[in-house]
This record gives C-alpha cells, structure tokens and sequence, in this order.
C-alpha cells in the first residue's frame, strides 16, 4: 500500500487560475444552493430527531470544510437523508451525547480511510448493495413521515416498520384534513416547480405558499389544528458554542458499530455523489482527498452541534445545473446559509410540520431509484438475493445489520464465483499438448499405465480443493502416480496450500506418488515458502508435463 499522503484539495488549484468570471459563476451557484439546501436542512434535522437548527448549523460547518478541503470541485456536503435512520436509532438508544460521540468516531474513521487509500477500494462496493439499502431508506424514511403528513393524533409511534404501518392503519381516523391538504399540496408544488422553472427549488416554493396559507387559515379561518415546527421546537438563531462531549473507553467500545455505519455510508455516499459529478463536468475527483475532508466536516459537525454529514448528490447536481466551476460556490453555500440562519432564522417557527413531510416524500421517492431496483431484480440470482436481503434488513432492522450482512453475503457469493471459474479435470489416456501455436504442432502425449493426470485451471484457494477430492473419489483403481498440471495456476493460497499437502499426505499413506508439473514462478516461491516441498520431494516437481510423465514413468517402474 502507499504510504504517502494523498491530501490535495482541490480549492486551492484552482485558485491558481481564478478570475472574476468563474467567481460571478460560483458566486450565483452558491446562492441558490444555498437556497435550496435551506428546507432539506432543516426537514432532515427534525426528521432525525434533533432540532431544525442542527440541521443548518450541520449544513454550514460540514459544507464549509467539505467543500474547503475536498477532493471535488462541485461537490457540496451536509445532511442528507440517507443518515435519517441510523441517526434516529442512535439518538433514540444513546441519546444526543451519544450521537456526538459516534460522529466524532465516524470523522477519525473517514479520515483514517483516506490516508490508508481505501477511496478507490470503497467504490467496488457491490451496485445490489448500494441500492438496497438505499432504496431501504427511502422506504424507511417514507414511513416515518406518514404522522406528520396527514397530521394523525399518535402519542408515541412504534419504531418497528411493521408495528409502525399497524398503527397508522389503528389511528387513520383521527386524520387532520388540513394537515392532508397542505402534505399533499406541498408534495404537488415540489414535483410540478421544475416544469415550470429550473432555478427555483420547489421545496422552498412548496414552504412559502404553504407557510403563508397555514398563517392565513389560521388568522381568517380559525384553523389552528395545523401543527408547525414552533409547535414543536423552541427555534432559536443564536450560534451555538463548541462542546466536546464526555468520551469513555465503554462508550467508545459500544459505539463503535454505529460510527462505522455513519463512517462506511458518508464514505459510500460522498464518493459516490463526487463520481456522478464528475461523469457531468467531465473531471476526476480525488477519493481519498474527499475522505479525509469527510472525516474532518464530521469532527467538526458534532462540536458544534451539528449531526453526520457527507456529499449530497441533489444539492451537487443543482450547483453543477446553475453553473458552480470551483469549491469557492460551496463555500458561498455555506456562507449564505449562516446569513439566512442569522437573521431569518424565527421565521421557520411559521413552516408546517406536513409541508415538511411533503418535502421529505418527494426526497424518499428520489431516492428509492425504483427504475435500477426493477432493472436489478432481472440480474442473476445472486445479485438478486443480495439486493432483497440488504432491502428487507434496512427496512426490518437497521442500515448497521443491511450493511454488515450484505456485505458478507456479496463475499460470500463471490468467493463461490470464484471457486467455480477454478476447474478441475481429469485426463485419462491422452494430452493433446499445443507446443507451438504459431506453427501449429499439436503433440499427442500418451499416460502411462498407473498415471492419473489432473489439469487445474484458475486460481487454486479455498472451495476449490474440494474438486480433488470429488473426481479422485469417483475412480476405484489406484494409480501409483498422480500428475497435477499447474500451468494455468496464477496464484495459491495457503488454503489452497493445506489442500495440497493434505491431498500428497492421503496419497502416501495409500502408496501413491504426487508429482507437480508447470508451477509458475509466483505459486513455486508459495509454495516453497510454506515448505511443501519438503513432503513432496524436490524431484517430483517438474518444469513441463513431459519431464513430469519422465518422472511417473521411473516411479512406475521401480
């Protein structure tokens, strides 16, 4: 592995050739991200159990740094909606203090990712498992905003998916009418806004016309069932100072699962977001520059506040849309955000809780990619069964358990596909040997009598010294010598070792000789490593399958 440090933030190279054009391009981009990050901030904070101000206070401090120090030029970071669930979950077992904590843990595990080079190696996370738990927690986060959509009167709503969707089904008569209308009128403004303009986000228009409607219906109508988030929360837009939580060796131990999950899907998510940018704008993002910015955003976050953040793909891709060339329009973002948090923060007290809903629905449905889920389902097995398990485990459970037993599956199902590109055949009585391609000679070698020849071919590890033991047990005579072709061995392992040496050990005891032909040079340093040789016999390793049927022939004679 390098162990050179791969931190080159991309700010400052391109500051090298900055001009007042691409500031005027970033300057706009900014605002309006800026902008449009504003509800998503806030309905992501409430949604995961904290109040709408850590949510912003998240987006400006995480956003700043991500886009400071990142490896991307376009990249914009803060709360997203993936890290809901698991955010709720920790809250809800360890409390405030213990999402700090988990966090700060999730910071120094990106950070470590990134100067181990384990970006590129991130990326080869299976496509099933990405998009299982993905559309996992849009399911999840659906599910979650049913209450607040159409304003049902629930005390305590149960934290299992099932016993959850069971209640709303018991309490589905106490629906409040105005609270449906103004979840399902905010869900209509947000997804028909693009039609008409692309600039203006339609989760800030959905906010103010239902803001302003809710104020009216309340001051002219009498309508005061409309719950909104100053109902809720005490909103406040005083800056919160830097705390660092109490750390102990027992809390550390038992949140270390939970701050891998944040670390893992941050990681997953901000590479994953930098990449699609980069297919748009044409460049190549740093991965581990981009970790390590992650890791210091989510050191920072916590001490302020703040909850986990990563790089958010809508927010990226709306700055790319509106024109942001260099890091200097996620800086903007965040500044704009602070100025916003500032001075219009109490206003948000006004917003109701189901137009929040509304926005949160429409960025479940962007995110439960229903097209790749179906386009998924018609793969091979495996890739479907890795994908349904890593679904119904972050639904059912949680995203820790879909990821770790996802994981696990797709290794699992690799190292089978793997064993199975490894053949292993039998040759009976005789080796068309293709000596010389170009010139065509084909040489037909005859086995002697008492000489099994086996052929392996691929990778010898484990699940393929099984292979052996199967096609020898199928023959009822016993041969004095066994031939085992290697040529089209790339590499050993020391299962596949063992396998071997168990497999000469068995011949011996039954008087049978094991002799080895055409090991490459890589398998032979292996395999003499692990002193193989010493059982066989160097003199029983041979160079080419001619010299090895020499050798069965003097074996058979003596």
């Amino acid at each position: 592995m390098n162990s050179t440090l791969d931190f080159k933030p991309q700010l400052f190279s391109t500051l090298k050739n900055y001009n007042r054009k691409n500031f005027m391009s970033d300057l706009m981009a900014g605002i309006i991200v800026g902008i449009v990050a504003l509800p998503l901030a806030i309905a992501f904070g409430i949604a995961s159990g904290v109040t709408p101000e850590k949510g912003i206070i998240t987006a400006i401090v995480a956003g700043f740094i991500i886009s400071l120090l990142g490896g991307s030029k376009v990249q914009i970071g803060g709360p997203t909606g993936a890290f809901i669930i698991i955010i709720y979950g920790i809250i809800q077992q360890y409390g405030f203090e213990g999402l700090t904590i988990a966090t700060l843990m999730a910071g120094a595990f990106l950070i470590l990712f990134g100067i181990l080079h384990l970006g590129t190696i991130i990326k080869f996370i299976p496509y099933p498992i990405v998009v299982g738990f993905t559309s996992g927690i849009a399911v999840t986060i659906f599910t979650t905003q049913i209450k607040d959509l159409f304003g049902l009167s629930i005390d305590k709503v149960p934290s299992d998916f099932l016993e959850k969707w069971w209640c709303y089904l018991c309490n589905f008569n106490t629906i409040d009418w105005w609270c449906a209308a103004v979840g399902i009128l905010s869900v209509v403004i947000i997804a028909i806004t693009p039609k008409f303009s692309k600039k203006i986000p339609g989760s800030l228009v959905a906010i103010i016309v239902m803001t302003v409607a809710a104020l009216l219906l309340k001051q002219f109508a009498g309508v005061t069932t409309i719950e909104t988030i100053g109902d809720r929360f005490s909103v406040s837009n005083a800056i919160p100072e830097a705390h660092m939580p109490e750390i102990t060796w027992e809390t550390i131990k038992s949140l270390v699962a939970p701050a891998l999950t944040i670390a893992v899907l941050g990681a997953i998510e901000s590479l994953l977001s930098a990449t699609v940018a980069d297919g748009v704008i044409g460049d190549h993002h740093n991965s581990n520059t981009e970790l390590i910015a992650q890791g210091v955003a989510n050191l920072a976050s916590p001490i302020f506040g703040g909850i986990p953040a990563t790089g958010a793909i809508a927010r990226t891709m709306t700055n790319i849309n509106n024109g942001g060339k260099t890091p200097v329009a996620g800086i903007i973002h965040a500044v704009v955000l602070l100025l916003i948090f500032l001075f219009f923060m109490p206003l948000a007290k006004y917003i109701p809780m189901a137009c929040l809903a509304g926005v949160l629905v429409i960025v479940s449905y962007g995110m439960c990619g229903w097209r790749s889920f179906l386009a998924l389902m018609k793969n091979p097995k495996s890739d479907v069964t890795v994908l349904l398990i890593t679904f119904f485990l972050t639904i059912i459970f949680d995203l820790t358990v879909a990821i770790e037993v996802g994981l696990i599956i797709a290794c699992l199902l690799f190292m089978k596909r793997m064993s199975e590109t490894t053949d292993v055949k039998v040759i009976m009585d005789e080796i068309n040997e293709e000596s010389d391609m170009i010139k065509g000679n084909l040489e037909h070698l005859t086995i002697p009598k008492g000489v099994e020849v086996y052929e392996i071919n691929g990778p010898y590890f484990f699940g393929a010294g099984n292979r052996f033991e199967e096609i020898m047990a199928a023959f009822g005579d016993r041969p004095k010598v066994r031939i085992i072709r290697m040529r089209k061995v790339p590499f050993v392992d020391s299962t596949g070792i063992h396998n071997l040496t168990n497999l000469c050990e068995m011949s011996k005891k039954e008087g049978i000789q094991v002799v080895l032909s055409g090991v490459n040079p890589s398998v032979h340093t292996a395999l003499e490593k692990a002193g193989f040789y010493d059982s066989v016999g160097k003199e029983n390793i041979c160079s080419h399958i001619n010299i090895a049927l020499e050798r069965a022939n003097k074996i058979v004679e003596e």
